[in-house]
C-alpha cells in the first residue's frame, strides 16, 4: 500500500509528515528514516533537502516517497529499501543474500588494523563468508599494499562484493572466490578475517522482524549452538598449516556471549595467544588468535 502524499506538498512538509507517521508507528528512528527515505526517493543530498525544502514533491516524487514510506512501515529496513548502506564511512550496495552492515562489524576492522599498524606493509589477506565486501574493502581502503580474497558460497554475495571493491577503489587489489570457510584455498595469510554466521538456529525465530524477515537466513544460522562455522575454520586452519604466515592473525567477529565457547574452541584448536575486542557497548565482539607453532 503506497502512504498518500499530495504532488503539491512541500518537501519540508513531507518530511514531517513522515517524521510524524514513523513516530506514530513507533519506529526506533523515525526521523533519521525519513531523511533517508526522502534524500532516497527524490534523488537529493542532505543540503539539497534543507535548502530546497519549500520545492513541491511533484508528481513522481510523491509517489516515489510514499512506496518508500509504506514499505517502511510494514516492517522492512531503511538499508533494504534504499538498497545501499555505510560501512566504515564507505558506501556498500546490498542484495538479497547480503547482510546490512552493522557498526559492531567495524569494531572487527579495527581490532585488524591495530594487528597490523604499518599503513603500507604488505599484506595478504582473506575474508570468509565476504558478503557484501564491506570488511574486505575497508581493510584494503586502509592499507593501500594490501591484497585480499573475499570467499563465499553465494555467487549473488560475490557479484554484490564484487562491485563494492570496483566503487570504492580497490578492485585492483581484491579477488573473490566462491567457496565454504577456508575448503581449496592456499596460503599463507598475513590475516584472515570474518564476521561468520553465529545466531543458534533456534533463536532465529525470536530475532526482531527487520532481521528474520529480512536478511539471508545462511548469513544468521550458525547451528544448534551458534558455533558451527567457528569449528569449520578454526578446524580447517589447524588441519592444514601453512594457511598462516609465520607471524599471522585470525580475527573473528562473535556474539555477545559467546567469548567464552569460542576462546575454548580457538585453544583446543591450538591458538595459544587469545584476545578479546569489545564494541563500543562494551560487548565481547571480536577475538583475535595467534596459534602455537604446532598449527603453522
Amino acid at each position: 500500500m503506497t502512504l498518500d502524499l499530495a504532488p503539491t506538498l512541500p518537501r519540508a512538509a513531507a518530511l514531517r509528515q513522515l517524521t510524524q507517521t514513523f513516530t506514530a508507528a513507533g519506529l526506533a528512528n523515525p526521523r533519521g528514516d525519513a531523511r533517508f527515505l526522502a534524500e532516497h526517493a527524490l534523488g537529493l543530498s542532505s543540503s539539497e533537502l534543507i535548502l530546497h525544502g519549500q520545492a513541491p514533491l511533484g508528481e513522481s516524487g510523491a509517489q516515489a516517497l510514499g512506496e518508500a514510506a509504506a514499505r517502511r512501515l510494514a516492517g522492512e529496513p531503511v538499508a533494504r529499501i534504499l538498497g545501499a548502506w555505510e560501512f566504515w564511512g564507505l558506501p556498500f550496495r546490498l542484495s538479497p543474500e547480503t547482510l546490512v552492515p552493522r557498526p559492531d562489524t567495524e569494531t572487527l576492522v579495527e581490532a585488524a588494523l591495530r594487528l597490523f599498524p604499518e599503513r603500507h606493509r604488505p599484506l595478504r589477506l582473506i575474508d570468509l563468508g565476504t558478503g557484501s565486501g564491506c570488511i574486505l574493502v575497508a581493510l584494503l581502503h586502509e592499507r593501500p599494499e594490501a591484497f585480499g580474497i573475499g570467499l563465499d558460497r553465494s555467487q549473488d554475495a560475490l557479484a554484490t562484493a564484487k562491485a563494492n571493491a570496483e566503487a570504492n577503489g580497490v578492485a585492483s587489489r581484491a579477488a573473490f572466490l566462491r567457496g565454504s570457510w577456508l575448503d581449496a584455498l592456499a596460503g599463507p595469510f598475513d590475516l584472515i578475517v570474518s564476521n561468520p554466521p553465529y545466531i543458534g538456529t533456534g533463536v532465529i525465530p525470536t530475532l526482531d522482524a527487520e532481521v528474520r524477515e529480512h536478511d539471508p537466513p545462511a548469513a544468521l544460522d550458525g547451528g544448534p549452538d551458534g558455533l558451527d562455522a567457528y569449528r569449520a575454520i578454526l578446524g580447517n586452519i589447524a588441519q592444514r598449516p601453512g594457511l598462516l604466515a609465520a607471524h599471522g592473525v585470525v580475527a573473528l567477529e562473535i556474539g555477545y556471549d559467546q567469548a567464552t565457547a569460542v576462546t575454548e574452541l580457538a585453544r583446543k584448536a591450538g591458538f595459544s595467544d587469545v584476545t578479546v575486542a569489545r564494541d563500543l557497548a562494551g560487548q565481547a565482539r571480536v577475538v583475535t588468535l595467534r596459534p602455537s607453532l604446532s598449527v603453522r
